[in-house]
Order: structure tokens, then C-alpha cells, then sequence
């Protein structure tokens, strides 16, 4: 069992290997903002130097905390990043703004920097106001006893229905990316309740990391779902301290170098790790789904038809039951109002085709589709015969189990 009940199936074993990151700092505590007995504070010190780039929720009623960063990003100087588990300080008014402009001003005095390059997350209840007198005397202790290697904890801290700490380490040794994440529930980021923080000593242009951020994100965190609801408070922030440099990395400042390729590459790499572990954990899961789509007008019209079928509830719940509706499959393409030639339609559940020509293949069999959706990872795959368009996203089942869990979420 974990903090949160039962712990996801696809949980790791074992939590990777975390790099030493130079320029970076972790620690976290106990600081009673809802949950106790568990840590729900982070705070990361950051060395002078240090860039940050992301994305942010296009959530209309997003977070004090996000319109924050949003300010932030806009120069890119980073001295340490606060984040809170248990109350999101969304949809809180003024006393919100003011709660972040307090965390600011507390974090910079700690660790000796102006607000301004402070960043700020925060997750949790939507419409509480956020306590900062619970928290805001902790964080000079935190940056007194931050040490480069407190990862598992700083992942602990952000946690909120998660059962299992996310974290991830890519890149070459000479250059290390490390990241940590949070998000079980309300997932559906439109990156245009899920956080994302990457760390890396890469000396990059601020413009290039930005570019990074974008491009990925569109392929990761974008690509991703759980229940369709998009958080007030997405957040996904990349840090780079340009420490490389002094162990003799040459920087990055072009597009058209090779290590800005690698080092994009390697980025890509630790956010997709983070963005399917997130799904993996999706409160209440049994199943991991990968839905492909072929033959659509385009990238963008497939997109919309594979999320059309990974946010219906009918064919979640179907998945949950290991139930090969692929009659549900069909409704969800019907309703996602691309443009599909209904005669020409193919499904497939793995490797199994179960319609086709506008009706049930020929050689469909219904034990050895019900068989497949036993397994633990299901590929959904669809054709709907228009063009050359496809894509893909990442969903997980809708068990019993997310019921009780958001039922209860308040108490």
C-alpha cells in the first residue's frame, strides 16, 4: 500500500539512479498544508547562472502560482523554484497573489536572490486559500539542508493522489538531465493537477531551451490523458545552470549545433518517461492504452480522433472491464467531428482486427479479442481512410476505484 492506498500495477521495482546535478540543490519537509505525516513542500536552490523555460496550462481559470511563472519565464533567471502539495491557491483571489508574493519574498531571502526569479507550483484542493504562514519560516531551513542528491524526497513532496514517486534521468554522463513529476488525476494538459521539473547543468541559450520545451511538450505532456480535465495548474519547467561549462562542455548556442540535437534528444527522452509515467499512474488505472490513428486529413485531425476515443468514458470503462467493445470505438470516432469514411474504417485491438468496411471484420473473433484486453498494456488502432494524417496518445482504464478516490478528495 501506498501513502495513497493501493499503489499502481505499473510501478517501478526500483526508482532509477538520480544524477548529481552541479548548480542544484533539493530538500523537502513536513509542512502540515493538508496532508500530514507526508512531506509536501520542495524547495529547490538554484546556483546564479541558472535559465528556466516552459510551458504553462492554457487553463482560463489557471493558478496565482502560473500567471507567477508566466511573468517569470518571460526574462528566464532562475535562484530556486517552491512547490506545495495539497492546495493549488487556484480560483482564491487576491489573497492568492498574495500568497505567492509572500512564498517569492520568504524563498529569495533564504536563498539570497530577488522574488522575481523565484519560481513558484502549486497543487491541490482548487479554492482555498494557501496558508503561507504554515510554510513560508521553513524555507530557510530548507535551504540551510538542501543537498544534491534529495530527489526521492523532492518527488515525495509534490505528490498529491499519486502512489508512487515519478522520476526520471537521461542524457549522456556528460551531460545529465534529471526530472521529477506529479499528476494522477484532472489530466488532460493543454500546454500551449499535472507538474513537471527538469533539471539540467547544460550552458544553453535561453531561446534554445525554449524551443526545446515547446517541441517536446507537444509530444509528451500534450499526448497525454487520463479523465479529459484540464488542471488549473499545469506547469512544466525546465532548468539549466550552465555549469557544464567549468568541466569543459561548450555551450549550446546555436540549432544547428550537434549538441543542441543531443541534447534536445535526451530532454525529449526524460519527459516522455515522465509524461507515461503519469498515465501509469492515473488514480484508480488497471490498464496502460496507447490509441494510434492512421488515414486522417492530418496530424491535428488525428490527434483529435485518438483523444476523442482515449477521453470517452464508455470506452474506458469497456477497457476496465476487458470488454472488446469496438463498438464504442466507433462511436468515438463518430462523435470527434473529423472528417472519416465510414465504410473504409479499420480497428484494431493489437494486433486483432475487429471491424472494417463499415461492419464487423469477417474472421473477428470474440474470445481472442476478449483474451487481448486481459493484458495489462492495450494498443487501440485505428484507420478512418481520408488521408495520411496520424498520431497517437496515451490514456490509461476508468475503474470504480476513480470514483472513490475523487468522491473522497476533499475529506
Amino acid at each position: 500500500m501506498g501513502m495513497n492506498g493501493p499503489v499502481s500495477p505499473f510501478a517501478p521495482r526500483n526508482l532509477p539512479d538520480m544524477p548529481v546535478i552541479p548548480g542544484i540543490r533539493l530538500a523537502a519537509t513536513e509542512a502540515g498544508i493538508k496532508y500530514q505525516g507526508r512531506r509536501d513542500l520542495l524547495l529547490a536552490v538554484l546556483e546564479p547562472g541558472t535559465i528556466a523555460a516552459g510551458v504553462l496550462t492554457q487553463s482560463k481559470t489557471r493558478s496565482a502560482a502560473v500567471d507567477w511563472c508566466a511573468e517569470q519565464l518571460k526574462h528566464g533567471r532562475a535562484r530556486a523554484l517552491v512547490v506545495n502539495s495539497g492546495n493549488a491557491n487556484a480560483f482564491t483571489g487576491k489573497r492568492g497573489v498574495d500568497a505567492v508574493r509572500l512564498t517569492a519574498e520568504a524563498a529569495a531571502k533564504a536563498v539570497g536572490c530577488e522574488p522575481e526569479e523565484v519560481f513558484i507550483a502549486s497543487t491541490g484542493v482548487i479554492g482555498e486559500p494557501l496558508e503561507t504562514g504554515k510554510f513560508a519560516h521553513l524555507l530557510e531551513i530548507l535551504a540551510k539542508n538542501a543537498t544534491a542528491a534529495a530527489w526521492q524526497a523532492a518527488a515525495e513532496a509534490i505528490m498529491t493522489t499519486d502512489t508512487y514517486p515519478k522520476l526520471a534521468a537521461d542524457g549522456a554522463p556528460s551531460l545529465p538531465i534529471a526530472g521529477i513529476a506529479k499528476g494522477s488525476g484532472m489530466i488532460a494538459p493543454d500546454m500551449a493537477t499535472m507538474l513537471a521539473f527538469h533539471f539540467t547543468d547544460a550552458n544553453i541559450d535561453h531561446a534554445l531551451l525554449q524551443k526545446a520545451v515547446l517541441g517536446h511538450a507537444q509530444d509528451t505532456y500534450n499526448r497525454i490523458t487520463v479523465d479529459s480535465d484540464t488542471s488549473t495548474s499545469d506547469t512544466v519547467i525546465v532548468f539549466a545552470t550552465g555549469k557544464a561549462t567549468e568541466r569543459g562542455i561548450a555551450p549550446i548556442t546555436s540549432a544547428e549545433q550537434p549538441e543542441f540535437a543531443n541534447f534536445s534528444k535526451a530532454l525529449g527522452t526524460n519527459m516522455l518517461e515522465l509524461a507515461q509515467q503519469i498515465v501509469k499512474d492515473g488514480e484508480g488505472l488497471t490498464k496502460f492504452v496507447k490509441v494510434s490513428v492512421s488515414g486522417a486529413e492530418s496530424v491535428q485531425a488525428a490527434r483529435r480522433i485518438a483523444f476523442a476515443i482515449a477521453n470517452s468514458p464508455l470506452v474506458k470503462t469497456a477497457i476496465a472491464g476487458e470488454d472488446p467493445n469496438w463498438g464504442r470505438v466507433i462511436m468515438a470516432i463518430g462523435k470527434s467531428g473529423e472528417a472519416v469514411e465510414r465504410d473504409s474504417i479499420e480497428v484494431r485491438f493489437g494486433e486483432h482486427l475487429v471491424a472494417r468496411q463499415g461492419e464487423r471484420a469477417p474472421n473477428y473473433d470474440e474470445a481472442t479479442a476478449a483474451a487481448y484486453m486481459k493484458a495489462a498494456e492495450i494498443h487501440i488502432y485505428v484507420d478512418v481512410g481520408v488521408g495520411t494524417g496520424k498520431d497517437h496518445v496515451w490514456t490509461c482504464d476508468l475503474t470504480h476505484r476513480y470514483i472513490s478516490i475523487n468522491a473522497d478528495y476533499r475529506s
